[in-house]
């Protein structure tokens, strides 16, 4: 959902909602990559049932990322796809159901927003190209070097998009990667797949969550499930409350802004294509041999825990004195509804409300102001009651004019900070920086086989002095150009060379007396008089809020709706909508593929489609030509940048549309026709689940009507079997469509169509916890509750045990290390270290996952019978004199200290020593036991924990 600053916004007011994963990865043996076993226990102590991935999320960054070079060729990127599916599997590893759901062909609500985003793809592709070029021959015609361009196949993103043959390929290559899986990773043995492909009407999210509340509905269904979803759209934490499942978790990307993008032209770091000047690249590495390593590391992941957000938003929520009773699920729901109100996929958002001018803050404290008025909560299993949410709207409307006036004040106060920061860093500037002998070197680096040395340096000096008298003066008030120097005095300077940025006109002026009647004029083009008007987009508006939480809780109401403007009205509009209708037309279908590609996709997009298709774009005698403008404009309506203004295209006419499409319908191949068509769910098993058997049967007695799945097979999941033409089936060749992987000759795996439990169209989902279902264990403790932190910054927790200490190893580890290795291995202080003479009995840390084969190997060489009774205590630390080893603070060192306040002595009173204390030793550096001679290898440095005096 394009809900800009949603997961920013949320992360920092619920900080203990994030957790970081625990990433097990693969390991290489003499060249041979080893992958992981994801049968076994999850690392993230905590065991998930189902994964349902978004896959869209991931087709996306793999076919062309930004922070890396895309792949070269279509294979690539299946390639690229499979080991981000492998990654997100070894990361959550689900025991029951993998549910892999790519986007369908969306509501015609959604394809508004879809239109406008290939749209604009496809201009700014275009303008990158064009600009790309220009640079390219402007650097060398100046002698610079470019490398020659690479002959790849160019990628077009728009045809991710349902009914192209890129994603028909697609799915075809899941068919295999899953039957693949299915027979050779021990973590897919027991697990029931399904995949929902693009042929699938639907968006993937919404697949998943019409799923989820369809077995939800079944008396076998386990409402102790534990859900995993993987998306980056805000949407899903939204959906996630929506199910109300006590057990659901969100998978996502950590999102780390400022990475380091390739330029388009060198491929080097650090500039964009039009500041790009054909430097060559520079040696990395002594031989080059770094060169084609990348700057930016591997993204990494993080789990959003829906069941600490209800914690937050309980406690946040309750109100006392209520005229009725308190139902914290019912609260959760109108949270989730007045989160729409700040945008979504379907509706632009309110003028008044901006996430980033804490718009859901306020909207909580009205509602809780409010909320004894209406005599109930707003919204129930989908349904909204107009009513009590007029009086929301009503009293948002009472501030919107201050809202403005504030928004206007806090811009000028930035664009004013910024300007006096622009101004001390001009001034700050030195006004020479020496050169030659006496250019400032780096500490250190004076050695270095660059540095100059100065055969006259009295004449360096001279020579410096008078390029500093030369240097014209520099007063408080002297103006400055763009690069930093003075300007010339008596001169004007240039527009570029001004310290205010220029600033797109704004002819609305919300923070003026007359606001709503100019953004009328200006956006609707009509009079702010015309009652008549404004209540109609008031109307439309109140629909799409009624559509968009019927489409999260109950499914698609209508497949023909859509908000029919490109602006919001003002929350002041919304007087008398208690009585506006809220029903849509029932019975309706969606689009076909190719029908939908004809309503989102541009011209230049249209070699995706059949050329007597393709023909009713540019035609300039096509009757629907109007549809496929050339060049558009963008309304920045108040933003900053392009990527925030509303692409002001118009509406596609449905009726027009297939009106125009039934002429050239018989041009369709077969081909074409299949990809044309509207398909379903295929669920894969292994020869170890207990479907396997039940489902061959069926392909074996020829099953022509659907059938019953037996519950009690595939952990409560009910539905439909029907049989699939282009099944996968055991002893059955699957051949690779990617021809760098092998093909499946002993396959065992099996494919059926599947379909959700069916009903009735009035049928209504519950918005309710499930009877048996147990709530989670509380996790929010009072110091989550404080804000200030007392300072200290929040740092997400490793792992969903809060009590997790981090595996790290302590000095004696280190000693071991440096003994084991080889003597020349290192010239640390521990390289020449001996064993310490112990080993550890008990394991007070929970053992690291990578490298647990090779512990008792280092600790082979030690003596067992001196081993110590217990595990060692951290307070037991090795003391030094005072001359040795005045070093600061090692890291592991500082791990320590700050985990000090986590154990007491008393923890380790059953330990050998005197007072249940461990020996220590004397103040000479022996150690109990050994001799103080005969151990002449450097003492590491005192641990700063303890005070031996």
């Amino acid at each position: 959902m394009g809900v800009p600053a949603f997961f920013r916004w949320l992360s920092r007011k619920y900080p203990s909602i994030i957790v970081n994963c625990v990433e097990e990865k693969p390991k290489e043996c003499n060249g041979v990559k080893i992958p992981v076993d994801a049968s076994k226990p999850n690392p993230n102590d905590v065991e998930f049932d189902n994964l349902y991935l978004d896959m869209n999320g991931i087709i996306h960054p793999c076919t062309h990322p930004e922070d890396k070079p895309a792949p070269k060729n279509e294979d690539e990127m299946m390639v690229a796809i499979f080991e981000y599916i492998d990654r997100l599997f070894n990361i959550v590893r689900p025991r029951r159901l993998l549910y892999m759901a790519i986007d369908g062909v969306a509501p015609r609500a959604k394809m508004n927003q879809q239109r406008s985003r290939r749209f604009r793809a496809s201009k700014e592709g275009m303008e990158a190209a064009v600009e790309k070029e220009r640079v390219r021959e402007e650097i060398l015609a100046k002698g610079g070097y470019l490398p020659p361009e690479e002959i790849k196949e160019r990628f077009d993103s728009n045809c991710i998009t349902p009914g192209t043959e890129f994603m028909d390929n697609l799915a075809k290559c899941l068919r295999y990667y899953i039957a693949d899986r299915l027979n050779n990773d021990p973590g897919w043995k027991n697990l029931t797949v399904i995949l929902s492909d693009a042929s699938a009407p639907g968006e993937g999210e919404h697949k998943i969550m019409d799923y989820i509340r369809r077995q939800r509905a079944q008396p076998n269904h386990d409402p102790n499930t534990h859900h995993c979803l993987c998306g980056a759209d805000a949407d899903l934490i939204m959906l996630g409350l929506a199910t109300h499942e006590p057990n659901f978790t969100i998978i996502r990307e950590e999102f780390k802004p400022n990475k380091p993008k390739p330029c388009g032209l060198c491929n080097q770091f650090g500039h964009d294509v039009k500041d790009c000047e054909g430097l060559p690249r520079e040696k990395k590495g002594k031989h080059d041999e770094l060169a084609d390593s990348l700057p930016c590391a591997e993204g990494e992941f993080i789990f959003l825990r829906l069941n600490v957000l209800r914690e937050y938003l309980e406690r946040e929520l309750t109100m006392a004195s209520l005229p009725f009773t308190f139902d914290v699920e019912r609260s959760i729901d109108d949270w989730v509804f007045m989160c729409f109100f700040v945008g979504n996929d379907f509706l632009p958002h309110l003028p008044s409300l901006e996430i980033r001018e804490g718009a859901i803050d306020r909207l909580v404290n009205i509602y809780k102001n409010v909320v004894h008025k209406t005599g109930g909560y707003l919204t129930e299993s989908g349904y909204v009651n107009l009513q009590r949410v007029q009086m929301i709207m009503l009293a948002v409307g009472e501030v919107e004019d201050s809202i403005f006036k504030k928004r206007k004040d806090d811009e000028d106060s930035f664009r004013r900070r910024q300007k006096e920061k622009r101004k001390r860093m001009k001034r700050d500037q030195p006004a020479f920086t020496p050169s030659g002998i006496l250019t400032p070197h780096a500490l250190g680096s004076r050695n270095s086989p660059g540095s100059q040395v100065a055969s006259n340096p009295r004449q360096a000096a001279y020579e410096m002095r008078m390029q500093n008298n030369s240097s014209p003066s520099v007063s408080p008030n002297t103006s400055f150009t763009s690069d930093g120097s003075p300007s010339p005095i008596g001169i004007k300077r240039k527009a570029e060379d001004s310290d205010s940025e220029p600033e797109p006109e704004d002819n609305v002026r919300l923070w003026e007396a007359g606001w709503k009647q100019r953004y009328y004029k200006n956006k609707f083009d009509v009079d702010a008089a015309d009652e008549k008007f404004r209540r109609k987009v008031v109307q439309s508006y109140v629909e799409g809020l009624c559509w968009v939480l019927r489409y999260y809780y109950q499914g698609c109401a209508s497949w023909k709706w859509y908000y029919p403007f490109h602006y919001a009205p003002f929350a002041s509009d919304f007087e008398g909508i208690a009585d506006m209708p809220s029903d849509f037309e029932k019975g309706t279908k969606p689009f076909k593929p190719l029908e939908q590609l004809m309503g989102v996709f541009p011209a230049a997009s249209g070699n995706f489609l059949p050329p007597s298709w393709r023909k009713l774009m540019s035609d300039p005698d096509s009757s629907i030509i109007d549809f496929y403008p050339e060049d558009f404009a963008i309304d920045l309506n108040g933003k900053k940048f392009a990527w925030q203004g509303v692409a002001l295209l118009p509406f596609v006419d449905e009726r027009r549309l297939r009106a125009a499409l039934e002429e050239v319908y018989p041009d369709l191949t077969p081909e074409e026709t299949r990809r044309n068509s509207l398909g379903g769910d295929v669920l894969f098993v292994g020869k170890h689940h207990p479907l396997h058997d039940f489902v061959l049967e069926l392909y074996q007695t020829g099953s022509t009507e659907p059938v019953d799945v037996p519950p009690e097979l595939c952990h409560g999941i009910q539905g439909k079997f029907s049989l699939d033409g282009e099944a996968v089936l055991p002893d059955q060749v699957v051949c690779s469509p990617v021809p760098m992987l092998r093909d499946l000759t002993q396959n065992t795996a099996i494919s059926i169509n599947f379909k959700d439990p069916q009903f009735a169209e009035d049928y209504v989902f519950k918005s309710v916890m499930l009877p048996g279902a147990r709530k989670p264990t509380t996790v929010l403790k009072p110091s989550d509750w404080d804000k200030s932190s007392n300072g200290r910054q929040w740092k997400p927790q490793l792992g969903f045990s809060r009590d997790r200490r981090p595996a790290h190893l302590d000095q004696a580890a280190f000693r071991t290390l440096g003994h084991v290795m080889p003597r020349g291995a290192g010239t640390g202080i521990y390289s020449n270290a001996a064993p310490p003479p112990a080993t550890y009995q008990g394991n007070l840390y929970r053992p690291l996952l990578r490298g647990q084969a090779q512990i008792p190997k280092l600790m082979s060489n030690m003596r067992p019978q001196d081993s110590w009774r217990g595990p060692p205590p951290l307070f037991q630390q090795q003391r030094f004199d005072r001359g040795v080893g005045a070093e600061p603070l090692l890291p592991w060192n500082r791990m320590l200290q700050a985990q000090n306040a986590a154990f007491q002595p008393n923890q380790y009173q059953m330990l050998a020593g005197p007072g249940g204390y461990p020996p220590r030793r004397d103040d000479r550096g022996g150690r109990q036991g050994f001799p103080r001679e005969g151990r002449k290898y450097p003492l590491p440095p005192p641990s700063g924990r303890y005070s031996w005096n």
